[in-house]
């Protein structure tokens, strides 16, 4: 046998293992983790809307963006806490936290983007 086919064999008998380890790479997602996975979707998407529809309709175009924003994230408290309880099972406080902050943060996204205001930089002008 030749020294190339000779390093060829120890290559090619890994094949079939690694075929093996790439068909089971999906194997870790359990059928209640892709339940839950959708759980935390729609309510993550159910916060969203809630705050775009709050967003919109809350406050004047002289009222202050950031009192505005506040006040839609308070009217989405059910569906941001319905997020909080499918994305945060182990009821992490600092995973809470964060989800309650980006929640105020995406509100003030959405009435700058329903005032026309395209950055923070808009706020100071």
């Amino acid at each position: 046998m030749s020294q190339r086919a000779t390093h060829a064999f120890p290559l090619l008998a890994l094949l079939p293992l690694a075929a093996t380890l790439a068909a089971c790479e999906g194997s870790f997602v359990h059928p209640e983790n892709v339940g839950l996975q959708l759980q935390i979707q729609k309510s993550y998407e159910a916060r969203d809307n809630c705050l775009k529809t709050h967003a919109t309709s809350g406050g004047t175009a002289s009222e202050d963006v950031a009192l505005v924003a506040h006040a839609t994230a308070l009217a989405c408290q059910s569906e941001t806490d319905k997020y909080i309880a499918a994305a945060n099972t182990d009821r992490d406080v600092k995973v809470t936290a964060q989800i309650r902050e980006d929640t105020e943060f995406r509100a003030m996204k959405y009435v700058m983007k329903a005032r026309g205001l395209t950055s923070f930089q808009s706020l100071t002008d």
